[in-house]
């Protein structure tokens, strides 16, 4: 039987170990400028500027993710009226009121992918935990849902360090355990976390050719 789960980003489901999971949304900025689209789900970079951007708004493709958006807060500039959005839609907002955006950015916060092809079978998955992976699409969405289309991208599974997504279980779902078919959930964490412990990560310059 298909799975059912489609492409939703990331989603937050806990931490690793036994400390609080309070799923505790931190509070950033986005450049009312920015005319690049962050969906709810999506994976966020800080900005050398004191801005977060989407992932891969940088030049050089160094830069450590800040954590996983959330939603935002702005004021609109045809209404004047305050918009809360779970996603941020790339235009629309009155520069002279900032744009804030709620980001999960605790290093130890765990979440809920789907897979986005075949795992063949249970224990070619099994063999997985603890491999290291990218996102699929993890830059696009809906903007009629406002929701990412990333997943994770089942054929860049590897040991390599700079991947973003550190694989350390699978969800257990009765709807989503044919492994023979895309859609399965992986429970991950962000790998080179900016806010971690991590040397060498530094905040990204802003990419002249967007996403």
């Amino acid at each position: 039987m298909a799975n059912t789960n489609g492409a939703f980003g990331l989603r937050p489901i806990g931490v690793v170990g036994q400390a609080a999971n309070t799923t505790g949304a931190t509070e950033y900025r986005i450049a009312s400028g920015n005319t690049n689209a962050i969906f709810q789900g999506s994976p966020v970079i800080p900005l050398s500027t004191g801005f977060i951007d989407i992932v891969g708004a940088a030049a050089g493709g160094s830069v450590g993710l800040v954590g996983v958006f959330w939603g935002c807060e702005y004021v609109s500039s045809t209404t004047g009226e305050k918009i809360f959005s779970n996603y941020w839609p790339g235009s629309g907002a009155d520069s002279n009121h900032p744009v804030k955006a709620f980001v999960y950015d605790n290093p130890m916060q765990t979440f809920v992918i789907a897979s986005d092809a075949s795992l063949t079978n249970e224990a070619t998955a099994r063999a997985h935990v603890f491999a290291n992976a990218n996102f699929a699409a993890g830059a696009s969405g809906s903007t009629t849902t406002g929701i990412s289309s990333g997943k994770l991208g089942v054929s860049t599974i590897a040991t390599t360090a700079a991947l973003h997504l550190r694989i350390i279980g699978i969800q257990d779902d009765v709807e989503n355990q044919d492994f023979a078919a895309a859609g399965i959930g992986l429970i991950v964490r962000l790998n080179n976390s900016f806010n971690s412990a991590n040397g060498g990560i530094s905040a990204g310059t802003p990419s002249t050719t967007g996403v």
